[in-house]
């Protein structure tokens, strides 16, 4: 029996080394998936979206309704001691008021009423009066004139009563009379002739009608 010999030897040699290529070419080659993973970069993680800011909204504040201004109206009185009567007309936050003793005292008083019904009212010979209306019904105060303090309360007057004044020239005098009627029907009143003082004849108040030195005058109710 013959030996396979070289040849033999030969094919074994050759089938080795083709199943060592055959080896080498499949662990060298790669995927083309597995290839395209690792070059690819790794997913970077999504940045949170940014959100704006809520601003804070600030309530608006509604602004407290302010007091209205007081109602026209007209108040008469007398002091506490009786001893004077006094009359107070408001009309848009104005008012000028008639301090009188029937006598020789008298002041006029103007000035501005307060939203809270507060005002002060001053008169060129220097007499102040401090006063409030409450709950527009009456006025309570003090008028101050020649040093001396005079309380009072003046009720809210409906005509004919409240303040009323005639001006004029008579026989060449020149004539200024004022009159506070107050709502019992009670008149005080000062006419002054050139400056001099002097008591008051009584007025019409349904007509402000009145008498002086003979003269007939129309007296009017009087208003800031």
């Amino acid at each position: 029996m013959k030996r396979p010999g070289p040849l033999l030897t030969l094919l074994a040699g050759l089938v080795l080394g083709l199943f060592m290529l055959t080896l080498n070419a499949t662990s060298g080659t790669k995927t083309a998936s597995s290839s395209y993973r690792e070059k690819s970069p790794s997913a970077s993680p999504k940045a949170p979206a940014k959100t704006s800011p809520t601003p804070s909204v600030t309530p608006s504040q509604t602004p407290s309704p302010s007091k209205p201004p007081v109602a026209n109206a007209n108040y008469a009185g007398r002091t506490d001691d009786d001893a004077a009567s006094v009359a107070v007309s408001v009309r848009d936050g104005k008012a000028v008021a008639y301090f009188c003793d029937g006598r020789y005292k008298e002041a006029w008083l103007r000035g501005r009423v307060n939203n809270n019904g507060s005002m002060k009212l001053t008169a060129p010979n220097g007499a102040v009066l401090d006063g409030r209306i409450e709950q527009g019904k009456k006025i309570t105060g003090t008028v101050k004139d020649e040093g001396r303090p005079y309380t009072f309360t003046a009720d809210k007057a409906v005509k004919p009563s409240g303040l009323w004044r005639a001006t004029a020239k008579v026989r060449g005098a020149k004539i200024d009379g004022g009159w506070i009627v107050l709502p019992n029907g009670r008149q005080t009143g000062i006419v002054t002739r050139d400056g001099k003082a002097a008591s008051a004849p009584r007025i019409d108040p349904e007509t402000g009608a009145v008498t002086v030195d003979g003269q007939q005058l129309t007296a009017q109710p009087v208003t800031p």
